[in-house]
């Protein structure tokens, strides 16, 4: 423990609304700077958590205050994800990858006893490991041995299919790489009982559009709207005339018979489908099709492209209305939208303080700004419970 305060000490990096630093305050840390350069996540911070706060643009790779060296233990750092995330472009030059050597950078000033570093697993796929490895180098060329963990929520008591990747480097003697503690998983049922009895329920992204009230009464808990996957989670737009227009029962065949054979006759090495000859199509009805296709694509659910044929709107996986006895997807910024998410059982999307307690905030952290910043700083958040089991293994095994 540090020599220089009653409790282990923390700085925080891009510390967001203060999730990662939760965990590390309910583990009896002290955090001495939490950096982020957004003011509206850091006036929640102030709202929640002790630490001092400090709008600043960490890409200086400098703190804006001076600490002295090896006066820190623990250095906490949760860059941004955008760049290396599998839902974005995955820009290996995306200029917020850089982001992740921030803590590398900080560390060689201050030099504190542990470093942890945390992001996405896609940070660690294909050439955009090479940041990962940069890192890695730096950090042990100081002097630190350094360990990668993989995190899934579900092991931490949570009802959701996140998982992250993080780096703990620390001085003095190796030891073997970290167990964290395991917690049993929920689901959703039990995570979000009793949700209704909390204020502000309404603080949610509402549904005003008539069709889009007409489309989500056709998705069941563990269905999404789906154009390009069959089975019985995936609800296609032909089957909801009210909202996309009326097919006949041969021009349905001929739908599923594009969704089939796009996936199942490929051109290309890459991408996960190719559009289908019109021959192909008419092979697997076994009648002609080349009326009914030209009708779809008066009626818009087929385009044609060059002298082939494909569904017109993929719509693959939006609309994804949870199921109370599974867990959620990982919980993101845009977790609130029912374009994207949907509630289990009513007609809308997640409530603010549902997709936080998902995240396993408590129901007394207070989220203030609009209801898409609130949903933003949650999505963006280490879950406190993840960061409580990484900071207690810390306190007792690496100070």
């Amino acid at each position: 423990m540090s020599i220089y305060a009653k409790k282990p000490t923390f700085l925080s990096l891009f510390s967001g609304c203060g999730g990662f630093d939760q965990g590390f305050e309910d583990s009896g840390f002290e955090c001495l700077g939490a950096f982020d350069n957004d003011p509206i996540v850091l006036d929640v911070y102030r709202k929640n958590l002790q630490g001092q706060t400090y709008l600043h643009d960490l890409s200086s790779n400098v703190l804006p205050i001076k600490y002295e060296q090896n006066n820190i233990d623990v250095l906490i750092a949760g860059s941004p994800c955008q760049g290396f995330s599998t839902a974005g472009l995955r820009d290996i030059n995306d200029p917020r990858n850089k982001l992740l050597l921030v803590g590398g950078a900080i560390a060689k000033i201050i030099s504190p006893k542990v470093i942890i570093c945390e992001n996405v697993m896609g940070s660690l796929s294909g050439s955009h490991k090479i940041y990962w490895d940069f890192l890695n180098k730096e950090l042990t060329d100081i002097g630190y041995n350094v360990d990668f963990i993989e995190c899934s929520a579900l092991d931490f008591g949570l009802a959701q299919l996140r998982k992250r990747v993080f780096l703990i480097a620390y001085k003095g003697k190796k030891i073997s790489k970290p167990k964290l503690p395991f917690l049993p998983s929920k689901d959703l049922r039990e995570i979000l009982k009793d949700i209704d009895n909390l204020p502000n329920q309404n603080d949610l992204i509402p549904i005003v559009d008539p069709k889009i009230q007409l489309l989500v009464k056709h998705i069941l808990p563990g269905q999404k709207l789906c154009n390009v996957r069959g089975g019985e989670n995936s609800v296609h737009t032909w089957d909801i005339p009210e909202v996309f227009g009326e097919v006949t029962e041969k021009e349905r065949i001929v739908l599923n018979t594009i969704k089939n054979l796009r996936r199942k006759i490929r051109v290309r090495s890459s991408g996960d489908a190719d559009p289908v000859m019109l021959k192909d199509i008419e092979d697997s009805c076994s009648f002609p099709v080349s009326s009914l296709i030209i009708s779809l694509i008066g009626k818009g659910f087929v385009r044609k492209i060059n002298d082939k044929y494909d569904i017109k709107n993929a719509y693959n996986g939006l609309y994804k209305r949870l199921d109370w006895n599974k867990w959620s997807m990982t919980v993101d910024t845009q977790f609130g939208n029912p374009r994207y998410f949907l509630h289990p059982e009513e007609d809308r999307g997640m409530s603010v303080r549902e997709a936080a307690r998902i995240q396993g905030f408590s129901d007394n952290f207070i989220f203030h700004g609009s209801v898409k910043q609130k949903f933003k700083m949650i999505g963006n958040a280490v879950p406190p419970p993840i960061a409580a089991g990484i900071s207690d293994y810390i306190k007792h095994n690496l100070l």
